[in-house]
């Protein structure tokens, strides 16, 4: 017995010493690179992630940066990028050792990284001893997350805020609840800049290749100015940095008989606020039109942001959606009954992806457009396969259909001239 306590003993003691070798390692890679900028927040952050270190490599700064969201990324101080190995496929805080330690390889002047815990306590050791930023940014507080982070969005709010820096700096662009941030950020000596998205003008926008909000652009335009990097490097280089694989898009296809398809992914805007601030500028934009129909995509595991999707259906007012997924009821059940368009429930998760993206189709005019929201896991993933199979869509050979298109930046337009296609 006395044996079997020494090999205890021993073993402990050998993973206190490794652990403590880790950590110090891990200190010295961190302490190698000058400016850490960790992006925290509920939506929008591996675009800002993005925007951020486009606008920092424009500047000749040495940047690199790790996005997390729809497909987790390393980004190179050269822009070119790869998909971050997990063992597995799951996601795990630990990973952004790893991340510091290839970062430091390159001796940059940045890193930027995106936020990747969720618990508050997570977020807190991310801060603290994986990363250590010293410039934060809570790009704004959505409701999302609200087991981990709630109930309310104020509770949100505090929860991201442990993120912030101590002793540092943090851009936000949430205006609401900045009083908020402002309280947490005063108790931890971090300085509290407030990005205005007025400031970014439509012109400015038509820059980009890809549809991103005034959000984004202005809280990268505010690391950029406190990192000394004056506004027209800053925005080149956000123009040429690639945009994340969820990026907000707009696809034009052609059925298989003939019908015109305006198809809007908003899948990643998964919480109610952001899918509707998304649709409407859409519609605003003319990237996509009326007659509108949405899709739901129903998750067992996330059968509240079901309903929630469900209860958004009015403010949309789409003329019809449709119901994939499982169980589609906890988003049905949601829609109010005073909404007077057609439900047209499609789901089971073990539906023929084929079949079901037919029968949907079916149901579409002519000339229509059709706006995916909820969770893309599952039949989301599925379904977006079957439409990115079908031909495109080229409004070059109708001049017609151009003739109310407006010059407003957006997705699948000719960026040269901010012209909708």
């Amino acid at each position: 017995m006395l044996f079997l306590y020494c090999v205890l003993a021993t073993c402990c003691a050998g993973l206190l010493v490794a652990g403590i070798v880790e950590q110090r390692r891990h200190d010295a890679n961190v302490a190698a690179i000058p400016t850490r900028v960790l992006v925290n927040g509920i939506r929008g952050k591996s675009s800002i992630t993005r925007l951020c270190a486009g606008a920092l490599r424009g500047s000749g700064l040495v940047t690199v940066a790790k996005t997390t969201g729809t497909a987790a990324r390393f980004i190179h101080p050269d822009a070119t990028e790869e998909p971050v190995y997990r063992k597995f496929g799951i996601a795990n805080v630990v990973e952004q050792i790893g991340i510091v330690r290839r970062a430091a390889a390159y001796r940059p002047d940045v890193l930027v990284m995106e936020c990747m815990a969720v618990m508050p306590a997570l977020q807190e050791i991310n801060q603290a001893k994986l990363i250590r930023s010293t410039i934060g940014v809570l790009c704004n507080v959505r409701e999302d997350h609200l087991a981990e982070m709630g109930p309310t969005l104020d509770d949100v709010a505090r929860s991201l805020c442990r993120s912030l820096p101590e002793g540092g700096v943090c851009v936000t662009a949430e205006k609401d609840r900045f009083h908020i941030l402002q309280e947490e950020a005063d108790a931890r000596n971090c300085e509290l800049v407030y990005a205005d998205p007025e400031t970014v003008t439509d012109e400015e926008l038509r820059g980009f290749g890809w549809f991103t909000f005034k959000e984004n652009v202005a809280i990268a335009l505010a690391v950029a100015e406190l990192l000394g990097v004056d506004r027209a490097t800053a925005l080149k280089g956000m123009y040429e940095a690639p945009p994340d694989p969820g990026v907000l898009s707009v696809e034009r296809y052609r059925t298989p008989d003939g019908k015109r398809l305006r198809f809007a992914n908003v899948f990643a805007a998964n919480d109610p606020e952001s899918t509707l601030m998304n649709i409407t500028q859409l519609l605003e934009l003319g990237a996509i039109r009326r007659p509108l129909h949405v899709v739901v995509n129903c998750r067992p595991d996330r059968v509240e942001r079901n309903g929630q999707m469900g209860a958004l259906i009015p403010q949309l007012d789409p003329d019809t959606v449709f119901l994939i997924g499982h169980p589609t009821r906890s988003a049905a059940d949601a829609i109010p009954a005073h909404w007077t368009g057609n439900v047209v429930d499609l789901g089971g998760d073990r539906r023929d992806p084929a079949r079901l993206t037919a029968d949907l189709l079916a149901h579409l005019g002519p000339d229509s457009s059709l706006v995916a929201i909820g969770n893309i896991h599952g039949q989301g993933e599925l379904l977006l396969e079957r439409l990115a199979a079908l031909p495109p869509d080229n409004p070059d050979a109708d001049p017609a259909d151009q003739s109310d298109t407006p010059t407003t930046p957006g997705a699948h337009h000719d960026f040269a001239h901010g012209e909708f296609r």
